[in-house]
């Protein structure tokens, strides 16, 4: 086993790619754990599993890796030039979800721990998944802090990353943590469309968009109008943030390349989408999280963005709601019909209710 210090480590991270570079002790997330386990019992995780599935879990590092000393965790800038909303009925794709960013976070880690690995120590990498959470070892680690929106922001880099970790046997010196910086603003509580943030740092999950558009059954008819365009994600609460403003009008969070990508995954044509077959859906969008991997789910938000579009007048618009008005799937002839009456196109009498029969009531 070779010597091999913070600093090396943190440059073979940055060299590979990654925006910022800090360690943390892979000691557990006590607090973290208490919290996730309060929120689980309040109800306010809507179900979501993640890191809620098994809080001991996923705040513990040396579950993951047996004799762990260290974290070095990095951030991905995703955040890329805006492209021009098309003029058409179109869904809105959030920024983090329109490559597998992922991918790339975890290849420039993976060289880290090839280069631990070669110095003698244990060494995995763990991102976007139920081993840890994500936003407390970069916490931990010095990256940045907390936002009242609970996201992590960098100093004079914002929150447009995403955050993954190495856990190693290594001991490594401890990068500083970053204080507080959000001061008295709370332009992310008031931003949000929902009023999902119900507190500084605390997000109720039954009310976010980001998370309700991945959630299974029926969109909550209280929150169809507030999702908008949106198919997919949110980026509200990120948008209206001052360090993100400031970051991006100094260009120190805004990616260039890969242009053409970005702009074909930025939007999605509405219409082409409902016409789309289970596996050329998922062959497009698969990389989405997606409700047993059921393609409905995707359509079920496309037609609530249909009904939002303004677009009742166009016959592509129109054809693509009198198909699912007649589609064999339940919940999304109740999203047909519901973006059907939005757009001032809604049939004599509810579909779901003609087939239930006369005095039978569903749900919209």
């Amino acid at each position: 086993m070779s010597a091999i210090s913070a600093d090396e480590v943190i440059t073979a991270g940055l060299t590979a790619g990654l925006d910022a570079v800090g360690i943390a002790p892979a000691e557990p997330f006590e607090f973290t754990r208490a919290t996730l386990v309060e929120r689980r019992e309040q109800g306010l995780h809507a179900g979501m599993a993640f890191t809620y599935r098994n809080p001991d879990r996923s705040t513990d590092p040396g579950r993951a890796v047996s004799g762990a000393r260290s974290l070095v965790v990095g951030a991905l800038g995703y955040r890329r030039a805006p492209s021009a909303r098309p003029d058409r009925a179109a869904g809105r794709v959030a920024a983090y979800a329109r490559r597998d960013h992922y991918a790339e976070l975890r290849s420039a880690l993976s060289q880290v721990a090839d280069l631990l690995r070669g110095a003698g120590h244990n060494a995995e990498v763990v991102a976007d998944d139920n081993a840890l959470v994500d936003r407390e070892a970069a916490y931990r680690a010095g990256l940045g802090w907390y936002g009242k929106n609970s996201n992590i922001l960098l100093p004079g880099k914002g929150s447009w990353f995403v955050l993954g970790s190495v856990i190693t046997t290594a001991e490594l010196d401890s990068s500083t943590p970053v204080p507080d910086q959000c001061g008295p603003c709370r332009r992310c509580l008031d931003g949000c469309p929902t009023g999902a943030i119900v507190a500084p740092g605390v997000v109720d999950a039954r009310r976010c968009l980001a998370w309700l558009v991945q959630a299974d059954g029926d969109f909550p008819l209280e929150f169809r109008e507030a999702l908008g365009d949106r198919i997919y994600g949110c980026d509200d609460c990120q948008e209206v943030c001052p360090p993100n403003r400031q970051a991006e009008s100094s260009s120190t969070s805004t990616r260039t390349g890969d242009g053409d990508l970005e702009d074909e995954t930025a939007w999605v044509d509405l219409v082409e989408l409902l016409e789309l077959d289970d596996d050329e859906l998922m062959a497009r969008y698969g990389r989405w999280y997606i409700p047993r991997r059921d393609p409905r789910y995707v359509r079920r938000n496309a037609l609530v963005a249909l009904g939002n579009s303004r677009r009742g007048a166009d016959p592509e618009v129109v054809g693509a709601i009198g198909r699912y008005l007649a589609d064999p799937d339940p919940m999304l002839v109740r999203h047909a019909e519901w973006a059907a009456r939005r757009l001032g196109i809604a049939p004599a009498e509810p579909v779901a209710a003609r087939r239930l029969g006369a005095g039978a009531a569903a749900p919209v």
